[in-house]
């Protein structure tokens, strides 16, 4: 069933929108540029948010929190609307990415970690116990932590996608 009213708010949505895109990876990180070439989650998020939005930022970094609330702020202080992590949220002592956006969040799209762990385990069974996939505002700029896994991201990208104009419209007010 759709709702009329939430269609409305979809059509006042703004089109205007900058992404930016932080992959947490030691391995990949320790490669420098080349690095990103190999970055398969994060070049397919470059590669679909540029169908519709501008992509503004996209950085590789190392699992540190120092590093992740660095570019964090960078992207925020440039004006990006929403941000998108991928990796860092496993089970493992270098994955970092929930302890430190979390804390930092001013609201919880509890939402979004809900449904992709509905979705991943409608195709994993029990394993998506091990999600934490999470998202939340950070002083107007919406953050979308994914897993580092190019299906993840794909499925969490899926659900994103059409909501992307209504959330940032509700992030700027």
């Amino acid at each position: 069933m759709i709702s009329e009213t939430m269609e409305s708010h979809k059509k006042d949505s703004p089109s205007d929108i900058k992404c930016g895109i932080i992959t947490l990876s030691d391995s990949l990180k320790e490669k420098g540029n080349e690095g990103i070439e190999e970055d398969l989650s994060g070049q397919y998020l470059f590669e679909r948010l540029s169908e519709k939005y501008e992509v503004s930022a996209y950085v590789l970094i190392a699992d540190e929190s120092d590093k992740l609330i660095q570019a964090i702020s960078n992207m925020n202080s440039k004006g990006i609307d929403v941000i998108f992590t991928t990796g860092g949220t496993g089970l493992e002592s270098r994955d970092i990415t929930i302890e430190t956006l979390v804390p930092r969040f001013d609201k919880v799209i509890l939402g979004f970690g809900e449904e992709f762990r509905r979705k991943s385990f409608e195709k994993l069974g029990s394993g998506a116990l091990l999600s934490r996939s999470t998202a939340g505002i950070y002083n107007k700029t919406i953050i979308f932590a994914l897993p580092g896994s190019p299906n993840a991201v794909e499925m969490g990208l899926n659900l994103i996608y059409p909501e992307i104009g209504h959330l940032v419209k509700h992030a700027r007010k």
